[in-house]
């Protein structure tokens, strides 16, 4: 019994770091394709649904574009397009670079943007986040992308 748990252990190490790899590979190109192609010339990124739909702005509302001004250095405009940009940054390059060491040696870097205290504040700092940049006023018409 023990054999069998060591093999299912190693096989699940293995496809993990596969798997760890093959999302690094991903985040890579999207991240290339994101500084190479500006989202508001070219129309290969996906349009926010319930923006299209509604005209309201999702707390993601601008992400694509304001990587895109990031990755360039305009890291004003980068805000502009969407505050929080910071954050995701933080937590998209914490998870990249967790999913590196993982495909390396097995073992990632603790996963704090997992932890319930962190997932409930930031759904909460979205939830406000997508009420505020939506009200037409003016100091939160800045919020809007």
């Amino acid at each position: 019994m023990q054999l069998e748990e060591t093999i299912a252990n190693v096989s699940t190490g293995i496809s993990g770091r596969v798997m760890s790899a093959a999302s690094v590979i991903s985040i890579a190109g999207a991240s290339t394709v994101t500084a190479a192609y500006d989202p508001t010339a070219v129309h290969i990124f996906p349009v926010c649904p319930l923006y299209a739909l509604t005209g309201f702005a999702c707390p993601g509302c601008g992400l694509t574009r304001g990587f895109h001004a990031l990755f360039q250095g305009d890291i004003s405009t980068a805000l502009g397009f969407n505050a929080l940009l910071p954050i995701w940054a933080v937590i998209i390059a914490y998870v990249w670079v967790s999913l590196v060491v993982y495909a390396i040696r097995g073992k990632g870097l603790p996963m704090w943007p997992t932890n319930p205290a962190f997932l409930w504040t930031f759904m909460i700092v979205l939830l406000v986040f997508g009420i505020l940049r939506n009200i037409p006023a003016y100091p939160f018409t800045l919020l809007f992308p």
